[in-house]
């Protein structure tokens, strides 16, 4: 196929993103192609916090349109940014290896979350990183973070916040080390629970593509196992992308897959965490939104929605 084009943000992460999946198609499938850069709504608005700026597909409603017109063939999208449903018409044709699924901390002049002193102020785009740090520790001033990675560097290197968190996926891709962060420790997944989806890529096409299989061999089969049920759990508590929930699914074998979620208020005050276990034929998002349902998720879930303002 002549003309591939890959959509993506413009952020350096983006970037890097899309060109990771343009050297594999050169370099497994002899496939040139081109970036074209799109600027989606949460792009356009830096000021305001994501949960603010409402709707789904934050990320994503820009780039999706550029493949229903046909003037991309596919987008390269961090997958815990595409919303659950997408137009009928498309279809996530891979989901690729993750990265590290942690979130991490970072900061110039403490080693960890336990070392910040009282009332210290980190930063975060997430709600859900935000209930889970303030779960942990209710003293501390979070506040809202935006930007690239770069300019949320830059940030903390103003002294404008004693901490910011990041996904660890990104700073390994970027190459961020010590040399450029004091301290980066990564919170281990059960004690952070990470985003749906975090550290795997999501391609996303049309169903009609020329070059669907071969998409479709960039899927890697124990992260798409991981990724759907997390993705399937959010469907059930009917979330997305900026709520405070978080999901991770451990695939071991077939046999032995744990699944860990927490839905939460945005300041921490109430929060419920639970897990199971089991087998890939034993509906294991259905049985956890279950657990998490009978505890009362969704009015959680509501209460947070309405403190939303307030964040």
């Amino acid at each position: 196929m002549d003309n591939i084009i890959i959509g993506t943000r413009g952020s350096v992460l983006a970037i890097w993103q899309a060109n990771f999946i343009k050297d594999k198609l050169k370099t497994q499938f002899n496939l040139d192609s081109k970036l074209e850069i799109i600027k989606t709504t949460g792009d356009k608005f830096l000021d305001a916090p994501l949960s603010k700026i409402g709707g789904k597909g934050l990320f994503t409603k820009e780039i999706e349109e550029k493949l229903l017109n046909n003037e991309i063939t596919l987008a390269v999208h961090s997958l815990k940014d595409v919303p659950i449903n997408i137009p009928s018409s498309l279809t996530l044709a891979a989901i690729t290896k993750r990265e590290d699924i942690r979130d991490c901390f970072l900061s110039n002049k403490f080693s960890s979350l336990e070392s910040l002193p009282k009332g210290a102020k980190v930063g975060t785009t997430s709600l859900r990183r935000a209930m889970q740090l303030k779960y942990i520790r209710n003293d501390l001033e979070t506040l809202n973070l935006r930007g690239n990675v770069q300019t949320r560097l830059q940030k903390l290197s103003n002294n404008e916040f004693d901490a910011i968190i990041l996904a660890k996926a990104g700073v390994n891709r970027l190459g961020i080390s010590n040399k450029d962060i004091k301290f980066i420790t990564p919170f281990e997944s059960y004690i952070i629970i990470p985003a749906m989806g975090q550290g795997s890529l999501g391609i996303e096409c049309r169903e009609d593509c020329e070059i669907l299989d071969t998409l479709k061999k960039l899927n890697d089969n124990k992260s798409f196992i991981e990724c759907s049920l997390e993705r399937e759990f959010i469907k059930y508590l009917n979330g997305g992308c900026q709520v405070p929930i978080g999901v991770n699914a451990i695939y071991q074998n077939d046999n032995n897959i744990n699944m860990t979620a927490i839905i939460g208020l945005p300041n921490g005050k109430k929060i419920i965490k639970d897990n199971v276990s089991g087998s890939l034929n034993d509906n294991l998002a259905l049985k956890l939104f279950n657990k998490v349902n009978n505890n009362g998720a969704k009015q959680v879930l509501k209460e947070a929605l309405e403190m939303v303002e307030s964040f």
